[in-house]
């Protein structure tokens, strides 16, 4: 491939490609190009054009993916052009869209450009005759991109970090509150453990409590109720245990720690949360020891606390029948020679399957099909492994329905194939694209959404192939 010079626009002042390449510029605005792992920083897109155009029909071509990060588009109510100023001339400005992004990974990271195509009119001189002239304006259209951005995320430092950090990063406080701190043994409690506060909240996970083995404790119930401006996270997470004492007595939940990083001090902060005290006033006295876990989880199967209680009753008679003799002894006796003329058919249809060689072939096609797609959705972490899958899956489904062998599975031969068995035209070009698709998503990056999109497309049109062949 010879790559050559750029093409140069027209040098013209009045022309309208060159006053709209001049005049409309799409700048993306990164808040901080050299973050730690976690915290979050912000992109603002912004499109920039000379007041006297007329913008319209503006839409996005390219999207970036941002691949290594956490991302999150902030609604914008309404756009609006409003006065800005761009390389220390005056333009209208319009934000065009805000991103917040926490990194995932250390080292530099590339943000791809994100395009817009649009519609302009530009206003241009046209001479009417003689020395006389008036303002028009005429129609053009402009693609602009923001252009690549690169990023350097740096690791959270080693130094100080405490052993029970699982990520968090910003500002937080952490609590341990139990709904009650008195109660009956068969009872039940509630103990929330929460962080509130600034920062990646949906990234990390809470502390897990110990409880004492006379507790009965269930799977907690998580929580959030968290709102994401351009600023940031902010709000509350929580985890909801419900426990349910056994014995009489009082017990003691020990406390808990919860670290995290801050931005502010760039230090390690560590909160421990109080002892939480419960007593139980009522029940059976615990007489294996409050710390024998083993003994005391034998005693709590005995108890049986939690068995439901049955709604059906069932008799049996007192004085059982013999069996010989009985219409059930002379039924089991004839039953095997009743079977015979249907083991017969069955072996007869077994012959006739078994004879039939093609119709095997597409059987097991159709069985290898649903195989290799049922092995692309386990394959979904994995880009390469699933795609791989996906084109066995689409070779073995033609190879089912049009009775191709493998050095006949060109792109030109399958299309005129598909389209002679009268299958929808529409639905053969988006069965050969996603074809094209899985071969050069193997070589390009590719996100775990775009991973499904394509999943869910080759689900949807092998069934309608299926339905239209």
């Amino acid at each position: 491939m010879k790559v050559t010079n750029a093409v140069e626009l027209p040098k013209d002042p009045n022309s309208p490609d060159y006053k709209a390449g001049e005049g409309i510029h799409l700048v993306a605005e990164v808040s901080k190009g050299n973050p730690y792992l976690n915290e979050p920083i912000t992109v603002v897109y912004k499109l920039y054009f000379d007041p006297r155009f007329s913008v319209r029909n503006v839409r996005e071509i390219e999207n970036p993916k941002y691949n290594g990060f956490w991302s999150q588009h902030i609604d914008i109510d309404k756009l609006r052009a409003v006065q800005g100023t761009y390389n220390g001339q005056d333009y209208a400005m319009v934000v065009w869209r805000k991103v917040l992004l926490y990194p995932q990974e250390t080292g530099v990271k590339q943000l791809e450009p994100l395009k817009i195509e649009l519609d302009v009119d530009v206003p241009v001189r046209k001479r009417m005759g003689g020395f006389f002239e008036m303002m028009d304006y005429e129609t053009t259209s402009k693609t602009v991109s923001a252009g690549a951005k690169s990023i350097t995320v740096k690791p959270l430092p080693e130094d100080g970090k405490p052993a029970d950090f699982t990520g968090a990063v910003g500002s937080f406080d952490f609590q341990v509150k139990p709904s009650k701190n008195e109660l009956k043994s068969g009872e039940s409690l509630d103990l929330e453990i929460s962080v509130t506060g600034n920062g990646n909240l949906k990234l990390f996970n809470l502390p897990k409590p110990e409880f004492p083995s006379a507790f009965e404790a269930f799977e907690p119930q998580h929580q959030e109720n968290v709102n994401t401006p351009l600023s940031g996270m902010t709000g509350k997470i929580s985890d909801t245990y419900t426990i349910v004492p056994q014995y009489k007595g009082k017990y003691t939940i020990k406390p808990i720690s919860f670290s995290y990083f801050d931005l502010d001090t760039q230090k390690y902060k560590t909160i421990t949360s109080k002892e939480v005290d419960i007593n139980v006033t009522q029940g059976a006295e615990n007489t294996a020891g409050g710390n024998n876990a083993a003994v005391a989880k034998q005693e709590v199967v005995k108890n049986n606390t939690f068995q439901f209680i049955k709604l059906n009753t069932v008799f049996t008679p007192l004085v059982k029948e013999d069996f010989f003799g009985t219409t059930r002894y002379y039924l089991y006796l004839l039953l095997p020679f009743a079977l015979i003329p249907f083991i017969i058919l069955g072996r007869k249809k077994k012959e006739a399957i078994d004879a039939d060689v093609v119709g095997n072939r597409i059987r097991r096609n159709n069985k290898l099909a649903k195989k290799y797609l049922s092995e692309a959705k386990k394959q979904m972490k994995s880009k390469v492994s699933f795609y791989m899958a996906m084109e066995k899956t689409l070779h073995n489904f033609l190879k089912a329905k049009l009775h191709l062998e493998t050095s006949e599975m060109s792109k030109e031969n399958i299309q005129e194939l598909l389209l002679d068995r009268n299958a929808n035209t529409n639905t053969v070009s988006d069965f050969i694209q996603l074809m094209n698709d899985c071969e050069f998503a193997r070589y390009t990056p590719s996100s775990d959404v775009a991973m499904q999109k394509d999943y869910d497309k080759a689900v949807s049109l092998i069934s309608e192939l299926e339905k239209q062949l």
